[in-house]
């Protein structure tokens, strides 16, 4: 990755701030995004000069760049959340804190302090405007990065770069670019919008959101193609820091944050393996291989999507899937059965011999992969009667036969009897779930 992947602070407000510094370097982030407040840096407080001196010490010690969040919830109103913001009418409570923000991240070397505007009628434009040329002319000459925050009067990417435009293009104003909100408001995917702010995104915030939900989410628990936005930071020669932003997850944050640096080691690796195998179709030789040795979490997920990406852009998939699934491991072979339920539909007939092939072999765990989804939808009568029986014949339970109801016929319950007649003749048990078929059907 070009940049510096962070933890923001507001995620850990549980823990005092030298101690959330601590963590975040341990785990492997190389920097913060820190959010001015009452328990971690108060930009009120009397020392604050001398506070921030040795936090800037701290940063350096630890290795961690920074960036200035100034999203606190109750900092400046005890009763009102977010209040005053640039479009409320006493806004100069909010342009006198933006100003000590600013000199508070000149005193720490941060990259920008970010904003957003907040929230208020259409005709608040204006208004705004007048603020943050405030902010842009007060105070040392720090950075400032506009985040479109869902709700707010700069909602969207194209209202960030029309302000910016409109205030003549000041080289100090850049934007924020919170990921999850492209998921929950944008009109494109979070890549395209990475694209679209390019030379002026200053700061990324990381984090997974569901369209027209704002609420903060683990990776994986929303609809962000995670690999997808960090290559497209990368495309754009991003050098800035990506802070995963996770303000509601401070009862658990060291955890939240190991899964989040997982998650993103995961995603960074993909998109790096998936640029590689564009390139280099036949490259799936040897990526295919590696994966569940690079990647610690979501590896069925990492699986399929290789296995979708050298769908979209090999000649001869089917030789290419069928060489993978032959000379890979019992593992790479059950990933690949398993992907069927997503890749099989655009490769029906490989998909098919990869499954025959697996009911033939004498692997329980191959021959219950093999009648899953792909199997309920693709797999001819005959074969997919036999799959059955051969599971009864392991003792694998038929939970894992998908669609079994559906596909279940008179010729299936005669074959089960069958089975069932030999079973007690040889005085062996009859499987459970022999006899809840042939309970079904009577």
């Amino acid at each position: 990755m070009t940049f510096h992947v962070g933890y923001g602070t507001n995620g850990f407000a549980n823990h005092r701030l030298d101690d959330a510094l601590s963590v975040i370097a341990d785990l492997g982030y190389t920097a913060v995004a820190l959010t001015l407040d009452h328990h971690h840096l108060d930009p009120f407080a009397d020392d604050i000069g001398a506070r921030t001196e040795r936090l800037a010490a701290r940063l350096s010690a630890l290795g961690l760049r920074v960036v200035v969040e100034t999203g606190a919830r109750y900092l400046l109103d005890p009763l009102r959340k977010h209040h005053p913001t640039l479009v409320s009418e006493d806004q100069e409570v909010r342009v006198d804190f933006l100003l000590r923000a600013k000199r508070i991240a000149a005193d720490l070397g941060a990259d920008c302090v970010s904003f957003w505007s907040g929230v208020g009628p259409s005709d608040s434009w204006e208004h705004l405007k007048s603020g943050v040329a405030a902010v842009l002319t007060g105070g040392p000459a720090v950075p400032l990065a506009l985040e479109p925050e869902p709700g707010m009067v700069v909602e969207r990417l194209d209202q960030a770069l029309r302000l910016r435009a409109e205030l003549g293009n000041p080289e100090l104003l850049g934007i924020t670019l919170d990921v999850g909100h492209c998921v929950a408001v944008e009109w494109q995917d979070a890549a395209a919008c990475v694209r679209a702010a390019g030379g002026l995104l200053m700061n990324v915030q990381l984090d997974d959101m569901v369209p027209g939900v704002h609420e903060h989410l683990e990776f994986g628990e929303g609809q962000l193609d995670l690999p997808d936005t960090l290559a497209a930071l990368t495309d754009i020669g991003y050098t800035g820091v990506a802070a995963v932003e996770l303000p509601r997850h401070s009862h658990a944050a060291p955890l939240v944050a190991k899964r989040a640096f997982e998650a993103l080691r995961t995603a960074s690796w993909l998109a790096m393996v998936e640029q590689a195998l564009r390139a280099d179709p036949a490259s799936i030789r040897t990526l295919f291989p590696v994966v569940g040795r690079a990647v610690r979490v979501g590896v069925q997920e990492a699986r399929v999507r290789l296995l979708v990406t050298y769908i979209d852009i090999a000649q001869d998939v089917a030789e290419g899937l069928t060489a993978l699934y032959r000379h890979g491991t019992s593992a790479e072979r059950l990933g690949m059965l398993r992907g069927l339920a997503e890749i099989g539909g655009r490769v029906p007939e490989t998909g098919v011999e990869l499954v025959k092939d697996a009911l033939r072999s004498n692997e329980s765990g191959l021959v219950a992969a093999a009648m899953g989804p792909f199997a309920a939808d693709h797999l001819d009568q005959h074969a997919w009667r036999h799959g059955v029986l051969k599971l009864l014949f392991m003792g694998v339970p038929l939970t894992v036969v998908a669609d079994l109801d559906r596909r279940t016929d008179d010729e299936l319950l005669r074959m089960v009897s069958a089975f069932a007649d030999e079973r007690r003749a040889a005085g062996r048990p009859v499987p459970t779930d022999a006899l809840e078929l042939l309970g079904k059907a009577s």
